[in-house]
């Protein structure tokens, strides 16, 4: 035998695969917990939590881990988490919306702001790119889309990879229009 095994590698798939599930299941939990926290911890009546757990159940997410995230909004000594809105200057003149759940505004706006920097993108001030979008309910859509070309199709799309890796975020809404 030469020292290769079928498992070796399985093995390298499997963590990729569940490093990515528990970025996902993180992102959904904060979602619950939010949702819970906010309006109520009953989905029969928190129409916003029974959005949020169905979401969950797709990504087939475990139940106890649904049932934690609900249970962590009503405790008492449990982490305070809120929902930050970030404005930003894109690649190429796209105006971008990030929204993040967070439990310390601080460390997440840093570390947005430090990868907004390494794909020529800047943090705004509030008001500086919701201009360009309508807001209709938890959803922002473009009033202007703004075409993009070249290298700016590439860092816009590296910025979006980079922003969907980030733990805290939750959405990005653009007005780029890729073509």
């Amino acid at each position: 035998m030469s020292g290769h095994s079928k498992w070796a590698q399985i093995k390298h798939r499997k963590a990729a695969t569940d490093a990515k599930r528990g970025k996902i299941f993180s992102k959904l939990s904060r979602a619950v917990t939010l949702t819970a926290k906010e309006l109520g911890a009953d989905p029969k009546i928190n129409h916003k939590l029974a959005g949020a757990i169905e979401e969950a159940k797709k990504a087939n997410m475990p139940s106890e881990n649904i049932e934690r995230a609900i249970a962590k909004a009503s405790a008492k000594d449990g982490v305070e988490l809120k929902e930050v809105l970030y404005e930003v200057y894109g690649p190429g003149g796209s105006a971008i919306i990030i929204t993040a759940v967070t439990d310390n505004s601080n460390r997440t706006t840093n570390e947005i702001k430090h990868l907004l920097s390494e794909h020529g993108a800047k943090l705004g001030e509030r008001g500086s790119s919701m201009w360009a979008f309508n807001k209709d309910g938890k959803e922002f859509t473009a009033k202007f889309p703004a075409q993009l070309s070249g290298g700016d199709i590439q860092k816009f799309e590296n910025l979006l990879s980079a922003l969907d890796d980030q733990e805290d975020v939750q959405d990005v809404y653009s007005n780029a229009d890729i073509e």
